[in-house]
């Protein structure tokens, strides 16, 4: 497969990066990973679907090739300008595959710019970064967020003095991933320097706004989607699965399904990426799937 294009676009001053694969003139299909992760791990969905789609994945700001946003923060909202921008930059309407924290922001943005979205697959994304705590701020919750706030400024990124040891790190973290994938992403996801390796995304990341999106508003978000929505679930996953009380995640949406692909955990695009990629495409090309991805 030959290489991607990279491009930048600019979303409240920052400077982010997105990859392209295809032709410009056919239909735009985004792809938006998860929280510590990169465009480049789309790779192998992306050719999937170069040929059908003009494919543009994209980092997340503070991911990737995309800048830090110093000074600013990584809460939904910011998310969602980001993704409004790009959307708006190919034509204002396109296809959205999102994994984990990238399906929840894309199903935010959806409730909130619902006539840009033309399908959303959420894989494992509708139980991502939402609020548990109090739904209102408090002086306890500020303090907390204050304090973990400061912690970051004295954290220093750990340093693998060879990328073999980052692709290990990438294995430990899914065991299931294959060494040559592993190595793809380790690749990709990190930043040579003196001594080693360093993860690309910025350690701030990892903080939240101290207010952020309850679980009620979340579903109240959910409820004005109105394009048709695939919820991509690992066998083995247990993210998210229990965040509703017990009610079906298809009962919070107009137009939903959800498919369950066997023996993979949180990263289905990775364990079981041949299940993933028929999923998605009997979905973008108009069928039902069942409740069941075919083994």
């Amino acid at each position: 497969m030959s290489e991607p294009w990279q491009h930048y676009y600019q979303s409240q001053r920052l400077r982010l990066s997105y990859w392209t694969w295809g032709e410009a003139s056919k239909p735009p299909l985004i792809l938006l990973h998860g929280g510590r992760d990169h465009a480049r791990s789309w790779d192998r969905v992306a050719a999937a679907f170069r040929d059908d789609y003009h494919v543009l994945a994209a980092d997340l700001r503070g991911h990737g090739d995309s800048d830090y946003a110093k000074g600013s923060l990584y809460g939904l909202p910011e998310h969602v300008a980001d993704l409004v921008a790009l959307i708006s930059l190919v034509g204002g309407c396109a296809t959205v595959v999102a994994h984990s924290f990238g399906g929840a922001i894309a199903l935010l943005a959806a409730g909130a710019f619902p006539e840009m979205f033309e399908r959303i697959v959420s894989i494992e994304g509708a139980g991502a970064r939402m609020h548990d705590g109090p739904e209102v701020l408090t002086p306890r919750a500020l303090r907390e967020w204050g304090q973990q706030a400061r912690s970051f400024e004295q954290q220093t990124p750990r340093v693998y003095p060879t990328i073999e040891e980052a692709r290990a790190r990438m294995q430990e973290a899914n065991p299931q991933l294959a060494p040559e994938m592993a190595m793809h992403l380790a690749r990709w996801g990190t930043l040579g320097i003196d001594g080693g390796y360093i993860w690309k995304f910025d350690p701030w990341v990892r903080g939240r706004t101290p207010v952020e999106i309850s679980i009620a508003e979340m579903e109240g978000f959910w409820r004005a989607v109105e394009c048709p929505v695939l919820h991509l679930v690992g066998g083995r996953s247990q993210h998210g699965r229990e965040r509703h009380e017990g009610r079906p995640l298809d009962n919070f949406f107009r137009d939903s399904r959800t498919v369950v692909v066997p023996d993979a955990g949180h990263w289905l695009h990775h364990d079981q990426v041949e299940l993933t990629v028929r999923a998605i495409r009997e979905f973008l090309a108009g069928g039902r799937a069942g409740q069941e991805a075919a083994g």
